[in-house]
């Protein structure tokens, strides 16, 4: 998704083999935890390339077939955009850019008659976040979210979510569905999550949350082993 010419030739090839697209999913992401002083400068910027630029890229990819399907592109953002935690900045960054991308986008192509959603996803059980009570960093974020907050919630069950807000072309796609009683208390957010920080920084050690500094999951690792390959000179697939 951050090669924007393959991405081009995808996009011709969806269109030569099934007609124009009517909906595109936005959903390329990885994440790695740590602290941001530990973190590799080029794995930070590899998150936000992914999760932001591979957002705006598939977007431009796909513009003109939805354009003549008048149809619905939905930005997969993430409830790290409500409240940015520690330890997780990369991700954070990228998530809440890519929800500002998508409003911004709204607005450009609602005169085309081309719709555009925002879906916001807590935890999910992927790989990303496979091993989570073992990491020290994901193990913190979970540990003072209420018991509902704290559920991992299976990739079917969160497809038929998103199924669902794309079948009704919704402005914004909540999984879970609570979610959205949350929207009105944003504001709040950065307060809490901040108080929560500290009294977790003062709990435990710093060596501890930068123990496991690198991506997330398997498909986090792969991609990141892929694009330094080629940075040395390799070849990596798309992804």
């Amino acid at each position: 998704v951050t090669d924007q010419a393959a991405l081009d030739e995808a996009a011709r090839q969806v269109a030569d083999g099934l007609g124009a697209a009517s909906v595109v999913v936005a959903n390329a992401g990885v994440a790695a935890g740590g602290p941001f002083r530990m973190t590799d400068a080029d794995l930070w910027r590899r998150v936000v390339d992914v999760n932001l630029v591979g957002a705006a890229n598939t977007a431009r990819a796909f513009l003109p077939q939805l354009t003549r399907t008048r149809g619905y592109f939905l930005q997969v953002a993430s409830t790290a955009a409500f409240g940015s935690a520690p330890m997780m900045s990369a991700y954070c960054a990228s998530k809440a850019g890519a929800e500002s991308f998508a409003q911004s986008l709204r607005g450009e192509l609602e005169p085309d008659g081309i719709a555009v959603g925002i879906a916001y996803l807590h935890w999910t059980g992927t790989d990303m976040i496979a091993g989570l009570d073992e990491h020290p960093v994901l193990r913190a974020l979970r540990a003072d979210q209420p018991w509902f907050a704290r559920r991992v919630h299976t990739p079917e069950q969160v497809a038929d979510w998103l199924a669902t807000g794309v079948a009704r072309r919704a402005a914004h796609v909540y999984a879970p569905p609570w979610l959205r009683w949350c929207q009105p208390l944003r504001p709040l957010f950065p307060l809490m999550v901040s108080r929560i920080a500290r009294r977790e920084m003062r709990r435990r050690p710093a060596a501890e949350f930068g123990a496991e500094t690198g991506f997330l999951g398997a498909g986090g690792r792969a991609d990141w082993e892929g694009y330094t390959s080629a940075a040395r000179g390799g070849s990596a697939p798309l992804r």
